[in-house]
């Protein structure tokens, strides 16, 4: 027999993280741990820290020239970091 009500693995693990609270704080570890791939091994040599507070990545900078570039980008690095976390993780990046 076949049944009829099948899912699929993948949704039954989202289902289920997000049933237990567990689907934002893997986002955001995925966010995190995508910084060095969005922005390439030059920027990750510069940045010291990242956090995730209310939707917002605090990103701490040893570099003031790239601390200001970046600045500029925000939005942009925002889309590009919530489209590797395949969600909306952050809605704002803030450097320090």
């Amino acid at each position: 027999m076949r049944r009829t009500n099948s899912e699929s693995i993948g949704d039954l693990i989202r289902q289920y993280l997000r049933q237990q609270g567990l689907e934002s704080p893997l986002n955001e570890h995925r966010l995190i741990h995508g910084w060095e791939h969005v922005m390439g091994p030059v920027i990750a040599r510069y940045t010291k820290d990242l956090t995730i507070r209310n939707q917002t990545l605090y990103v701490q900078l040893t570099s003031p020239v790239i601390r200001q570039e970046l600045h500029m980008q925000r939005r942009e690095l925002a889309a590009r970091l919530n489209a590797y976390a395949g969600a909306q993780v952050i809605t704002d990046i803030v450097f320090r």
